[in-house]
């Protein structure tokens, strides 16, 4: 059964959502919060494995409450190892989904920086919110259409990226990415080759359109993103474009 606390500060908002996700017989609606003070109280009592959080809410925002969520749960779940004793449930962190009417492109990378696990428009239709709940409480990572469209817009705009030179043979990590990742980079210990492979991630494109463009196997791509991916200490390929966009 998957457990879910809804964060939202309308009553009529976090009743549909109650409605559509317990439709499904695996779903269970552990309990609602009205602010993000409320979601942390409640999510340190309730254990949930998902979250639906709302950003714009009184006394404590959703993106504020999802940091201190996860960092409070990380915390826990290293002095359980620490220990070897307290129960999973009480250390597992949740995954918090951010649920919105808002589509700003900050509100995407702020929430993203902050560690959730998907981005999800209030204007997605109902199979999605199921369908994003049963992917996070899977494990995986999450965005709707829409706000994958603005990282991809996000990341064009700030890289100003020249696909010709690439092409052409050209120098895909000085030429796509800030400076200051560059030295982060650097600093986190990435190759040359994973380096190339990053800047080609921040772009937006999939391991096969970075194959070909570095002539090297779709097999071979994998390998590294999973490689820097692990040296940059993030979870996923979105992750990994936040991270290479907000290097102070």
């Amino acid at each position: 059964m998957i457990r879910v606390l809804l964060v939202d500060d309308q009553a009529l908002v976090r009743s549909g959502f109650r409605i559509i996700l317990e439709s499904e017989p695996d779903i269970e609606v552990v309990g609602e919060a009205e602010n993000g003070a409320v979601a942390v109280a409640l999510a340190a009592e309730l254990h949930p494995d998902v979250i639906c959080m709302d950003v714009e809410m009184p006394v404590l925002n959703g993106i504020d409450a999802s940091r201190r969520i996860l960092t409070s749960a990380s915390s826990a779940s290293s002095a359980s190892s620490a220990s070897s004793v307290a129960s999973a449930s009480g250390c597992a962190a949740p995954a918090i989904l951010v649920l919105t009417t808002f589509g700003h492109e900050q509100y995407l990378f702020d929430a993203l920086a902050a560690g959730v696990s998907g981005f999800l428009l209030k204007t997605a239709r109902a199979e999605q919110l199921i369908d994003a709940v049963h992917s996070l409480a899977a494990g995986n990572a999450l965005l709707g259409p829409d706000v994958t469209r603005a990282v991809i817009e996000r990341v064009s705009a700030s890289t100003a990226v020249d696909a010709r030179a690439a092409e052409a043979g050209g120098d895909p990590e000085s030429s796509q990415v800030p400076d200051a990742a560059a030295t982060a980079m650097t600093e986190a210990g990435l190759t040359e080759r994973e380096r190339e492979v990053l800047a080609l991630v921040a772009q937006g494109k999939s391991n096969g359109e970075i194959a070909a463009a570095l002539f090297l196997g779709e097999a071979t791509i994998k390998t590294h993103v999973s490689n820097l991916l692990q040296k940059l200490g993030v979870r996923d390929r979105i992750q990994a474009v936040v991270w290479v966009h907000t290097r102070p």
